[in-house]
């Protein structure tokens, strides 16, 4: 997969490239990334991509030429190009799936003020990460990069994919590192029972009630099997079910550190 990034600012882009799961995922040729400097597409005598508004008003507005200049020149027939704006759908994990399945993806960041109107047009796509300001696209896009980048094959593990966050719309269970107990606070036994069956299951009660605490709005999309509702009242109850207990007495051979 290609990612191709259109910005007036390109040096924001360099550590982000060459560090972690970026850095390994593009070595080993599982995506590319260019970025793509909009000032070198303009044709202002005095090298502006930007101008105030027509009208007046606060500020200064990307100009559109530049922009569909460097547009025109670096996207392919098959591009699915971007434009990051607060009008577009938000951004999720559902839209991260989608764009991984894309061979080539344009990033259009806007900056200063908004970008010339018509600009829009050339866009298949407005994408919006949420209702806030900040002071361009670039950040925005090295999430979506980010996000795509680790959904596609040979970037992480297929395992390491398959239990994070907002897959089915739940949280990630919780995580545990050595050692057993650190102020006070104790790894759960279940983790240290050796019966998988029985982690499993335990992870999937927590996943759901972290959920349904911490992201009602995900957890009111959750279609609940009968199994998911006997979770949730066993965590509500705050009882140890025989399942769970049943599996701490068969593993009491695996002990904690």
């Amino acid at each position: 997969m290609n990612i191709t990034i259109l910005t007036l600012f390109p040096e924001m882009f360099q550590g982000f490239a060459t560090n972690s799961i970026m850095k390994r995922a593009l070595g080993k040729g599982v995506a590319s990334i260019n970025v793509v400097n909009i000032r070198d597409y303009t044709k202002d005598k005095y090298n502006r991509t930007d101008t105030p508004p027509v009208g007046g008003g606060a500020g200064l507005i990307e100009k559109a030429q530049p922009i569909v200049d460097a547009l025109n020149a670096n996207r392919k027939p098959n591009s699915h190009v971007i434009l990051m704006s607060p009008r577009g759908r938000t951004y999720n994990e559902k839209v991260a799936q989608e764009y991984a399945q894309l061979e080539d993806l344009v990033i259009i960041c806007g900056h200063y003020e908004g970008i010339d109107e018509r600009v829009n047009s050339y866009a298949d796509e407005l994408i919006s990460i949420g209702d806030y300001v900040l002071t361009g696209g670039e950040i925005p896009a090295m999430a979506i990069a980010d996000s795509v980048i680790r959904l596609l094959d040979g970037a992480i593990t297929k395992e390491s994919l398959d239990d994070e966050s907002f897959n089915d719309n739940l949280l990630e269970y919780p995580q545990y590192t050595e050692p057993y107990e650190f102020e006070g606070m104790r790894v759960p036994d279940i983790l240290y029972s050796g019966n998988h069956t029985a982690i499993d299951k335990w992870r999937r009660k927590q996943s759901l009630a972290l959920t349904r605490q911490y992201r009602p709005d995900l957890f009111a999309k959750l279609t609940l099997s009968k199994q998911d509702k006997k979770l949730l009242a066993e965590y509500d109850s705050g009882e140890t079910p025989k399942w769970e207990i049943e599996a701490l007495e068969k593993g009491k051979k695996f002990v904690h550190k």
